[in-house]
């Protein structure tokens, strides 16, 4: 019993995300990783949060409500910030799949050493480990959308990462204060958690549509343009000919390149959201990872410079580099 105990909140989470449908965009693989990340936060955690309260002078019950959330919450934390690090997060519902998932995997291993120590029934039991996943998974869930969020808003990241931490880090330590009812503070939580998932997933669909809509009308019409070799006579053909005057002719045909191969990558990425979101399998095309390759190139040779160069022309967001790692998908 205790093992399905233990095991309960992975369960429902899975199926929870299978029936909400946002599978669709997740990379399976960093998916189960977040899942060990929790477990492994999980264990370094009990030791450090013991050894913490070997050496300090301080009664276990202050340690539970302020030391040690901070301490899990920073740990829980790395794996997203790694993940964002390395755009493998475009929309804010894959953000708070990945930190539920951490918060999850966290949860199953306190739980293992939750059951060893407290005696109670199992209906105890399972409210208060279902109640303790639940919190773990919405804090790092919370801190991944606000830092998404932040990305793809272009705000100081730095602040925001703070910023993150503090919110969790009350609403955590608030669940460590409240000494209320085990099962009235979980199906607090179970009313609570559900409806935000339910609101960040309409928002996602919406968000998905409007970049979707918006961004692929103008890419596709600018790489026509530039197919049919109407460029120099288009808006944007003249404005990079307008810097001729500030480059030399060798860093304008870089631009061009890096452009035209953005632009196409692009378009294919964005088929390829369509595609997943629809249920069908992803085209594969042979030159890809070239053409990949081409723009990491050409990105190192214009420079930052140039990049800001080019945002009149394409969008250059956190979201629009994050799309390039879905296309090899």
């Amino acid at each position: 019993m205790k093992i399905v105990i233990i095991i309960l909140p992975i369960v429902l989470l899975l199926i929870f995300l299978f029936l909400l449908g946002s599978f669709k965009l997740i990379i399976k693989k960093y998916l189960i990783i977040s899942i060990l990340w929790g477990m492994l936060c999980s264990i370094m955690c009990y030791f450090i949060n013991r050894h913490i309260g070997n050496k300090v002078d301080l009664e276990y019950e202050t340690l539970s409500q302020y030391i040690f959330p901070a301490i899990e919450e920073i740990f829980k934390s790395i794996f997203i910030l790694f993940l964002i690090l390395k755009k493998r997060i475009g929309f804010i519902v894959d953000a708070a799949i990945y930190g539920f998932a951490i918060g999850t995997g966290f949860s199953m291993i306190e739980n293992i050493f939750y059951l060893q120590t407290f005696e109670g029934t199992i209906l105890t039991w399972i409210i208060r480990c279902f109640g303790i996943a639940i919190m773990h998974g919405g804090c790092t869930a919370l801190f991944s959308v606000i830092i998404i969020g932040t990305k793809s808003q272009r705000k100081n990241i730095s602040l925001q990462i703070i910023f993150s931490f503090l919110i969790v880090y009350i609403i955590h330590s608030a669940f460590n204060h409240l000494y209320i009812n085990p099962m009235i503070q979980t199906l607090e939580i179970i009313a609570v958690v559900p409806i935000v998932f339910i609101f960040l997933f309409k928002h996602y669909q919406n968000q998905l549509y409007n970049w979707m809509r918006i961004e692929l009308n103008s890419e596709v019409d600018l790489l026509r343009i530039i197919k049919n070799r109407d460029f120099l006579y288009s808006r944007s053909g003249q404005y990079l000919a307008s810097l001729k005057s500030i480059f030399s002719s060798e860093t304008i045909t870089d631009l061009y390149c890096y452009l035209e191969i953005y632009l196409e990558l692009s378009t294919k990425t964005k088929r390829n959201i369509m595609l997943i979101e629809s249920g069908f399998p992803i085209k594969h095309e042979e030159d890809i990872k070239n053409k990949l390759k081409n723009l990491k190139e050409l990105h190192r040779k214009i420079g930052t410079v140039g990049i800001i160069t080019l945002t009149p022309l394409i969008s250059m967001k956190y979201r629009d580099l994050w799309k390039f790692n879905l296309i090899k998908y």
